[in-house]
């Protein structure tokens, strides 16, 4: 029996928020300030050599005062909804990386906006030391909050090559002490990294499905101007995916996912003036399009091969 979730045949994150809040709910990206231990030399320099100048946070506010930016973001997002709630996203660079009281600041800052019913913190998992963790708890228990993490593969070798900075039982770390204290969990995964084959996404895919995460993001990788990435375009080991080959393995790995996992992202976009390829990573609404037919061709949905691995299971109890 097909399952739907809304008109769609996955559990978004846009209709799961409408049903938990009554209406409508916008998050609103926001760029706190803070930098990165994969950039200051804490874990690596140079970051992610995917990630761009502005640390993955190209479309948060661009106004120094936080709440400024906050109303900057919130003033486009209402030219096309006149009505809803927001979510304050801390978005760009790592954002659990300062003093707890420099954090307790800018979280409440955005919290006790009018309207604000909940925080989404990006962040790493080698950055939720034991005071950070007493914070986002003391947090969860006020508002609606979820601690986003970038895992992006299981593969080791393949973070080594994009200098993501931490080993995968870091990351297993991370997500136990977050799920102890009843923090929702996001995990990121990136498709179409260096060297990557369908197996390998599909691998990270059924063990971010097996941590209990309970929201997952999945990213196309875009190669933008000025990042390390381009290096490896340029010597032939970056090979971007096309578009027909992204939704084909999108669905499968939906498939695979357990149906109570809420879908943050299937696709994205990068600045135009920045991107390299792939191109057609552009037309965003025509991604989604491509995917949500792709379900209705295949005559499948979220969950539908989804199959527990009590072996990873354990390893997040």
């Amino acid at each position: 029996m097909i399952k739907m979730w809304g008109d769609k045949r996955y559990n978004s994150i846009n209709n799961y928020l409408r049903e938990h809040f009554g209406e409508k709910v916008f998050k609103i990206s926001l760029d706190a300030g803070f930098t990165c231990p994969n950039r200051d030399g804490t874990a690596g320099y140079g970051g992610c050599i995917f990630c761009s100048e502005r640390g993955s946070g190209d479309f948060a506010g661009t106004k120094k005062n936080l709440v400024d930016q906050f109303y900057e973001v919130k003033e486009m997002m209402n030219r096309k909804w006149k009505e809803g709630k927001y979510i304050g996203y801390f978005q760009a660079y790592t954002n659990t990386y300062a003093p707890v009281e420099v954090l307790r600041e800018k979280y409440y800052s955005i919290l006790e906006l009018e309207d604000v019913v909940g925080l989404a913190i990006a962040t790493r998992p080698d950055c939720l030391p034991e005071l950070v963790l007493e914070l986002l708890e003391e947090i969860n228990k006020k508002t609606y909050l979820w601690v986003e993490l970038g895992l992006q593969t299981t593969k080791e070798d393949t973070a080594k090559l994009i200098n993501r900075g931490y080993r995968l039982d870091t990351y297993i770390n991370a997500v136990r002490e977050l799920k102890k204290r009843n923090i929702r969990v996001v995990t990121h995964a990136i498709f179409g990294l260096p060297g990557e084959t369908r197996e390998d996404m599909l691998k990270t895919v059924e063990f971010i499905g097996n941590t209990g995460s309970w929201g997952i993001k999945i990213h196309l990788l875009h190669l933008m101007e000025k990042t390390r990435m381009v290096k490896l375009y340029k010597e032939g080991i970056l090979k971007f995916l096309e578009m027909d080959e992204y939704v084909e393995i999108v669905v499968d790995a939906v498939e695979r996912l357990p149906e109570s996992m809420v879908i943050h992202r299937l696709t994205g976009d990068s600045p135009r003036n920045l991107l390299i390829g792939p191109m057609w990573s552009l037309k965003k609404w025509e991604v989604l399009n491509a995917i949500d037919r792709r379900f209705t061709e295949r005559d499948t949905w979220q969950g539908k091969n989804f199959v527990p691995n009590r072996e990873i299971e354990k390893l997040f109890v």
